[in-house]
């Protein structure tokens, strides 16, 4: 068994209670109730995804932090995940330790960005992820823990702790959990694992330093181009910068339907909102951004985004109702990378 190589200090509680109560008073949760990680537990964790304690999964880049299995696993059972998430939460650790997801500054920064974990591949299907109705909302234990698991690695393991490293001026519920699966059987594109080179029978995980979900509502049109303009108003509220890096769009069923019908591929779509999104630079200035003269005239237009590969479309959402969302990357999407990573 794996608990005879752990290596984490050990504390005797005498019940359940004393151990939440001590476990918020240390700064080691995120304000909520936690299951007491027990030598047992972890352990069984670890014999799952059949890691060893000191497997290093990576370095926190400013402080050197190193984040083993272990550390994952204890943070995972506290979560109150099952022992099957286990594999998501460590790739989607590796994930963050990614030199180009920026972890530090992503975790630290004043902007207030969240890790948002999208699932792919059978595994979402074999634990119950929901990607379905209230896709971002409460109810389902597979996303609420796991993306719960993340955030209090990022809290212990790399030590942000709101207040101290993580400086966020406001930040948003994402912090607390963020995890969804896209809903694969009702987008009629290729999965965003294939987009990311991975085939659709692998199973990933990709992470995203998110801003605040913009929703976009548009109940009143069908074709496509009168529907996607209303993501184009989206795009250039929140963190959304001019010529900038990544967004990601959250379509629902209903104006999937709409899309799938009119026979537009992906491509098309993200390719529609490149083009759509852009805007002179005197507006981008009215707006509150600034853009140095030397990038060009007044009237010149800026886009949004770089190009229509920066644009990560997905779907997931309940059936009832035509409202999809617009997820602002933190700084613009160009202080951070998403990555993808094979569950394993």
């Amino acid at each position: 068994m794996a608990n005879a190589q752990l290596s984490s200090n050990q504390i005797q509680f005498d019940d359940w209670n004393e151990v939440v109560e001590e476990y918020i008073e240390r700064g080691w949760t995120d304000g909520l109730p936690i299951i007491p990680p027990t030598p047992d537990l972890v352990a069984e964790f670890l014999d799952a995804a059949g890691r060893s304690p000191s497997d290093i999964l990576g370095t926190e880049p400013t402080k050197g932090r190193v984040i083993t299995a272990e550390k994952v696993a204890v943070n995972s059972v506290m979560a109150g995940c099952r022992p099957e998430y286990f594999k998501i939460v460590l790739a989607a650790v590796e994930a963050m330790c990614e030199p180009q997801f920026n972890l530090h500054a992503v975790t630290a920064s004043t902007q207030g960005s969240a890790v948002l974990a999208v699932v792919n591949g059978p595994i979402a299907r074999d634990i119950g992820l929901n990607s379905g109705i209230s896709v971002f909302g409460p109810g389902h234990r597979a996303n609420a823990t796991i993306g719960r698991a993340i955030r209090l690695v990022i809290i212990n393991a790399t030590g942000s702790v709101s207040g101290e490293i993580d400086k966020a001026t406001q930040g948003h519920p994402g912090k607390y959990t963020w995890c969804i699966a896209e809903d694969e059987d009702v987008s009629p594109w290729e999965p965003l694992q294939t987009d990311r080179g991975f085939s659709s029978d692998d199973s990933t995980v990709s992470i995203f330093a998110g801003l605040s979900s913009i929703q976009v509502d548009n109940h009143a049109f069908q074709r496509p181009e009168e529907i996607l303009v209303s993501f184009r108003e989206a795009m250039f509220a929140g963190g959304v910068g001019w010529n900038q890096g990544e967004v990601v769009v959250v379509l629902c069923p209903e104006h999937i339907g709409h899309l799938r019908r009119a026979g537009w591929s992906k491509e098309r779509v993200k390719e529609f909102l490149h083009g759509a999104a852009r805007r002179k630079i005197s507006e981008w200035r009215s707006a509150g951004r600034f853009i140095r003269d030397s990038v060009g005239a007044a009237d010149d237009y800026l886009h949004s985004v770089v190009s229509p590969e920066a644009i990560t479309v997905m779907v997931a959402g309940g059936h009832a109702g035509a409202f999809s969302c617009v997820i602002p990357l933190w700084s613009g999407g160009t202080g951070s990378r998403s990555v993808t990573k094979l569950i394993e």
